[in-house]
């Protein structure tokens, strides 16, 4: 199993707006993520900073496809724009991935 990490920043004041938006994520969301075959999949924050993480049962190749192919992750970003600073990679339209230096097994 392939392991996806990306980093990103929410706007000042908020904080509270992307966890309300996460804690009521669009069953169809879910859906997508699921199909890119995405599991244990959690975000940190600290002092605006945001660090997410996930494991893809399919691998990142095919996780980055799926995601860069959907409609619903398309509007979703739209809909989080207004409170998210993201870099994007242009050639996978996700986030840059984070070089993993460590792991503990």
């Amino acid at each position: 199993m392939e392991h996806m990490a990306w980093k990103g920043r929410v706007k000042p004041g908020c904080k509270e707006e992307y966890r309300r938006r996460h804690s009521e994520l669009w069953p169809e969301m879910k859906a997508v993520l699921k199909e890119a075959g995405i599991c244990n999949y959690s975000i940190f924050y600290v002092d605006g900073e945001l660090f997410g993480y996930y494991e893809c049962e399919k691998g990142v190749a095919y996780a980055e496809k799926v995601q860069a192919e959907s409609p619903v992750v398309a509007r979703w970003n739209e809909y989080m724009a207004d409170i998210l600073e993201l870099e994007m990679d242009p050639a996978t339209g996700a986030q840059p991935k984070l070089e993993q230096v460590f792991r503990l097994d």
